[in-house]
C-alpha cells in the first residue's frame, strides 16, 4: 500500500487541490482554514462553504456567530431570534423588517384503540356491557408546522414536528412574538 502507483503518469492528482494551490509552509494542504474551496473566490460561508475558524471556542466562529450580546429571545426549530438578528444554519439575518409565515401541515386523527376492541370482544361474551369499550377514543397528531422567514434578501425555512394537538398553537404564539420583535 505504501508503494507508488506504477501506472500513474504524474500529470493528474486526484481531488480538487493541485500542488500550486497549497498553503505556504503547509505542503499538500489545499487552502487555509476559512478560505473558500473549489475555486469559488467570492463565496459566502454557509451551506457547503467552509466557515472561518478564529481559533478555539464557539463564540464568534462561523455563520452561527451571534452579533452583540445575543441572548436568545425565542427559538423556533433551528431558527433563533436574538436582540437584533435572526440566527439560522444558513447565516445571520437582520431582525428588523423580517417577514414570518407559518403553514400547518399536521393532522389529528381520532380512532378506537386496539385494546378497546379486544376488551369489547372479551366482555361481550360475559355481558353486553363490553360494548361500552367501543366508546373509547384516542387522538393522535402527526405532521409538521412549516416556518419560513425572509429578511435582508435571504430566505430560510424549517419544519417543526407537531406531536400533540396544541403544537400548532404553541408555534403560532412563537411566530407572533417573533413578528412583534421584527416590527420594532
Amino acid at each position: 500500500m505504501s508503494e507508488p502507483n506504477p501506472y500513474a503518469d504524474g500529470e493528474y492528482t486526484w481531488g480538487p487541490a493541485q500542488p500550486q494551490d497549497s498553503v505556504p509552509g503547509m505542503p499538500g494542504v489545499p487552502g487555509a482554514p476559512g478560505t473558500p474551496g473549489y475555486g469559488y473566490a467570492n463565496a459566502v460561508p454557509g451551506y457547503g462553504y467552509p466557515a472561518p475558524a478564529p481559533g478555539y471556542g464557539y463564540p464568534g466562529a462561523g455563520p452561527h456567530a451571534v452579533p452583540g450580546n445575543g441572548m436568545p429571545l425565542v427559538s423556533i426549530g433551528d431558527i433563533t431570534v436574538v436582540n437584533d438578528a435572526i440566527v439560522t444554519p444558513a447565516g445571520v439575518l437582520p431582525l428588523r423588517g423580517a417577514v414570518w409565515s407559518a403553514t400547518d401541515l399536521s393532522r389529528t386523527e381520532e380512532r378506537i384503540p386496539p385494546y378497546a376492541i379486544v376488551l369489547a370482544v372479551v366482555f361481550f361474551l360475559f355481558c353486553f356491557l363490553g360494548l361500552l369499550f367501543l366508546l373509547m377514543k384516542e387522538k393522535t397528531t402527526t405532521g409538521f408546522v412549516q416556518i419560513t422567514v425572509t429578511s435582508g434578501g435571504r430566505h430560510h425555512a424549517t419544519m417543526v414536528p407537531a406531536t400533540h394537538p396544541l403544537a400548532v398553537q404553541t408555534v403560532m404564539g412563537q411566530i407572533g412574538y417573533a413578528r412583534s420583535l421584527s416590527a420594532m
